[in-house]
């Protein structure tokens, strides 16, 4: 027989505290896939559907105690979202330093035109920063010590982050210690930060993460077989 464990209960026996990192649900510009000209641009009906998804999964695996979000339309929705659908009754924090990363004379372009772009290195992408706009380094610079500050803010509990594309493989960057992750994370991909006092941090994609805090299943006899 099989004994059932509480998401808290692994929580507490596991004794860190978790970020969640959440990219927002599909926007009108990554259906155009062109960079958004503006902090105002919405989710599509597709991204509503992903972001209440994605809370499902978070009430699934987490309790959280806050939801934090950046300022840009497009990730205070898709966390109004996740809230509505945990049952948290508390209010968004809003982190202006995780807005997604100003892509400059880029603005409003196909994504294309950045690997295009003649001055666009490929090996060093995260230091190519376009006229007007932002290098993934620059965006790694603001965007970790918000995550730095909710360890110690929160310590012990699970927070959701809900942020972009850009602002993800950066504090992926800083959580890892160097550019190796390949890709950006889909819209609404859930990775999970684990950390404690004293302890490297941890990044892991969802099912990691589940699968690596799930406690050893307890027999109170003989196996069941069948």
């Amino acid at each position: 027989m099989t004994r059932d464990v509480t998401v808290e209960g692994m929580r507490h026996a596991a004794g860190a505290g978790r970020l969640i990192l959440v990219r927002h649900g599909e926007s009108e510009g990554n259906r155009a896939q062109r960079f958004s000209p503006n902090p105002d641009i919405a989710l599509t009906e597709i991204g509503i559907e992903q972001a209440r998804e994605s809370g499902r999964l978070i009430g699934r695996h987490f309790r959280p105690s806050r939801i934090v979000a950046s300022s840009y339309h497009r990730a205070q929705h898709t966390a109004r979202l996740i809230a509505e659908t945990v049952g948290h009754v508390g209010d968004v924090l809003v982190e202006p330093d995780l807005r997604e990363r100003d892509i400059g004379e880029l603005a409003g372009q196909p994504y294309r035109s950045m690997v295009e772009h003649p001055e666009y290195d490929r090996a060093r992408f995260w230091e190519w920063r376009p006229t007007g706009g932002e290098s993934l380094a620059d965006v790694q610079d603001r965007a970790a010590p918000v995550l730095v500050h909710l360890t110690e803010r929160f310590p012990g509990e699970d927070v959701v982050v809900v942020s972009h594309g850009g602002v993800m493989l950066a504090l992926c960057a800083h959580v890892e210690g160097g550019w190796t992750r390949p890709r950006v994370a889909r819209n609404c991909e859930i990775l999970v930060v684990s950390h404690a006092p004293g302890e490297a941090w941890r990044l892991a994609e969802l099912d990691e993460h589940v699968a690596s805090a799930a406690p050893p299943v307890a027999d109170d006899g003989a196996a069941e077989t069948g």
